[in-house]
């Protein structure tokens, strides 16, 4: 198992960062009076998820970082839901990258709920 030095060699927070990068491709096809709008919330929820992430490791209690990783869990679901709504609006043009955005969320929820479990388990910091 690999030493964690920094928030950087968290896969959450790797993961997180390569869903936002997908996510800004997926939404930059999408209409654009929705710029300040669905748009906008689906960046921001998406920036949202590694972020919390990487507060929370800077904080100097379990307790504290669990609260954070659990915002990011909450910012995870929410951009689920903001992408179902953008799918029944028919906003998304490409389906294939969809599914994969879906698929990724899918396994960051898996290793966050895990990583929460491990935190509370274990005086981490």
């Amino acid at each position: 198992m690999t030493e964690i030095k920094t928030y950087k060699d968290l896969l959450i927070w790797q993961k997180g960062i390569e869903l936002t990068g997908l996510v800004y491709q997926l939404v930059s096809e999408f209409p654009k009076e929705e710029m300040y709008a669905l748009t906008n919330q689906i960046k921001r929820s998406s920036i949202s998820i590694p972020s919390n992430i990487a507060e929370g490791y800077g904080r100097n209690s379990t307790k504290s970082y669990s609260q954070f990783i659990k915002i990011s869990r909450g910012s995870l679901y929410e951009l689920e839901t903001q992408l179902i709504i953008a799918e029944k609006l028919n906003y998304i043009k490409d389906k294939e990258l969809s599914i994969h955005i879906l698929d990724i969320i899918q396994e960051e929820g898996k290793m966050i709920n895990s990583f929460i479990k491990k935190i509370e388990t274990t005086n981490f910091n």
